[in-house]
């Protein structure tokens, strides 16, 4: 399918006429607008299981319903015996894909036109104790920032586990295409495995996998080589990434540009940019001078296009239809996005079209005592209790107490919701 074929069941308004034009990704995809939503952990899957239920189809169903151009899943896991949090889908082998192109077959009964991606993960050593006692990760350095008493220092990986975890990446996106996703994206941000890969900080190996620039990079590019080898040519990959660690002596600056240059030679079909991890999680919150103009991440995305040709979205802080329009009249990204506002208006691409001064507010939702913010990860957990909500084929609630996060976690997770899982 090419641009002129697509048909979007959203009438192109004209106050954001660039957001809502389709764009082709060649002979791959066609996406019908410039929504893009971002993933985010849905902690829907049954503990035990780990595999996408009939929740996740509700969820992903009305998003795709809503008018979301490229769908991101959750981060899918590639191990089961590596998980970022309870409630993780895992994806390692064949036996439950049935549950997987269930997944798929909802998003297409929202909108058979909605794209839909699997993002693939490996957490390092970004696992909470609770979940891996012995975590992996490029080199024996712990997570700092007050969070060593709850992530047990990793254990270094052998250069053969290295290659084997990129052989899984290999094996999850080759059952993802199977189970009829439209495209995968790599998880290369926020402190996980292949982001701890490419930091100074965290890698400190003196094999071929550390120690330069060249050389951290490396476990990313295997990733996307070992992937590309998997699906063929013709399946789009993304990738995630961190246009800063914000951390000392972390991933960024000049490093980050040479990184999309490396990917961008390999042949990436999109490079999604965000930025943070567990110990400095910029995901979650930016300046108030950047929060007003909304984009967190469009000056790095601006300098980024002078350096690649490859597609780019940005993710963070995009809260108004006007905001959008203008980052893509800027040139500096392709796709917007998002993804806490679509936990509060499921049909945010549906409704944007309506108004010029179309705007969602996330707010900064508290119970009033920091410590328990803390402990419940109440600006997370939030949103994880609104997407729940859709799961369970209520309407999101934009009013909902912070507290209503507190109970709603103890009754998902039960003793898990009180041990630390995040940073």
């Amino acid at each position: 399918m090419n641009v002129d074929q697509i048909t979007t069941p959203i009438n192109v308004p004209s106050h954001a006429a660039l957001l809502y034009s389709p764009y082709s990704f060649g002979n791959k995809a066609v996406a019908q607008n410039r929504f893009f939503k971002s993933a985010m952990s849905e902690v829907l899957a049954k503990q035990g299981e780990h595999l996408p239920t009939e929740h996740h189809y509700t969820v992903y169903r009305r998003w795709a319903a809503g008018g979301t151009g490229i769908i991101m899943s959750g981060n899918v896991m590639i191990d089961g015996n590596a998980l970022g949090e309870p409630g993780n889908v895992v994806l390692e082998d064949d036996t439950h894909l049935d549950s997987f192109k269930a997944w798929v077959a909802a998003v297409k009964e929202g909108n058979p036109e909605a794209l839909f991606w699997m993002q693939i993960n490996h957490p390092g050593k970004q696992s909470p104790k609770f979940l891996t006692p012995e975590p992996v990760a490029p080199s024996a350095i712990p997570l700092g920032q007050g969070l060593e008493s709850n992530f047990v220092k990793p254990r270094e990986l052998s250069g053969d586990e290295v290659r084997g975890i990129i052989n899984r990446f290999a094996t999850t996106a080759r059952l993802a295409k199977e189970a009829g996703f439209d495209g995968v994206q790599i998880h290369g941000a926020h402190g996980y495995l292949v982001s701890q890969f490419l930091s100074p900080h965290h890698n400190r190996r003196e094999d071929e996998w550390g120690g330069s620039a060249e050389n951290r990079r490396r476990f990313a590019l295997a990733i996307y080589r070992a992937i590309r080898e998997a699906v063929g040519e013709a399946f789009p990959i993304a990738i995630k990434m961190n246009s800063a660690d914000f951390q000392k002596g972390g991933f960024g600056g000049e490093e980050a540009f040479e990184l999309i240059e490396a990917l961008s030679e390999e042949g990436i079909d999109l490079i999604e940019i965000s930025g943070g991890n567990y110990e400095s999680p910029a995901m979650t919150g930016a300046r108030q001078s950047t929060v007003e103009r909304e984009a967190y991440f469009l000056d790095f995305a601006s300098q980024a296009r002078a350096r690649t040709k490859v597609p780019i979205a940005v993710t963070g802080g995009f809260r108004s239809v006007a905001a959008m329009e203008g980052a893509l009249a800027s040139d500096a990204t392709d796709f917007i996005g998002i993804a806490r506002p679509l936990t509060l208006d499921p049909e945010l691409p549906k409704n944007a079209a309506e108004s010029t001064d179309y705007a969602v507010n996330v707010g900064q939702p508290g119970t009033g005592f920091r410590s328990l913010d803390m402990m419940f990860m109440i600006p997370i957990t939030y949103y994880e209790t609104q997407i729940r909500r859709i799961a369970n084929g209520k309407d999101p609630n934009p009013n909902m107490s912070a507290w209503r996060t507190v109970w709603d976690n103890v009754i998902a997770l039960g003793g898990a919701a009180f041990k630390k899982r995040r940073g």
